[in-house]
């Protein structure tokens, strides 16, 4: 895959991210923030489970999820854990609100994880220069949630 095409599905999914929450609010109107939150994640593991069996290795490949560790089996606890908040949130941070916070969120956690080398990636040493973008983007989530 060409770095072009990588940036442009990671535009495409994080458009489909930013639309996730307000289409999961609406649901959740209807039928409750956590029950739309287990409904979303169903329609979302059907739609998985399509793809990963016409993908390469198909579904056998799942008979190597024993031999990894603990904590490479919870990233969709982490998704359910985002979907629910989002859903409880989005209302009262709008969806720009929402955004920018989990963004910030997102490379706060990323900067750690990548100096300690968590998770099997490469250590990256926290700079001056991340901390001066943590403390922008920091700013940034103030001037997007103020009223």
């Amino acid at each position: 895959m060409s770095r072009g095409l990588a940036v442009v599905l990671v535009v495409v999914a994080g458009c489909l991210v930013g639309m996730q929450a307000p289409v999961n609010a609406r649901l959740g109107r209807s039928v409750g923030s956590i029950q739309a939150a287990a409904f979303s994640f169903i329609v979302g593991t059907v739609a998985l489970v399509l793809i990963a069996a016409v993908s390469k290795g198909g579904l056998a490949s799942y008979g190597n999820v024993s031999k990894l560790p603990w904590w490479a089996l919870i990233g969709g606890l982490f998704g359910a854990v985002y979907v629910a908040v989002s859903i409880l949130t989005v209302r009262k941070l709008g969806v720009s609100g929402l955004t920018a916070t989990v963004i910030a969120g997102q490379l706060g956690i990323a900067v750690v994880i990548d100096r300690f080398g968590w998770f099997g990636v490469s250590r990256q040493p926290i700079t001056l220069t991340r901390i001066v973008g943590l403390l922008l983007l920091a700013a940034g989530v103030f001037l997007v949630v103020r009223r």
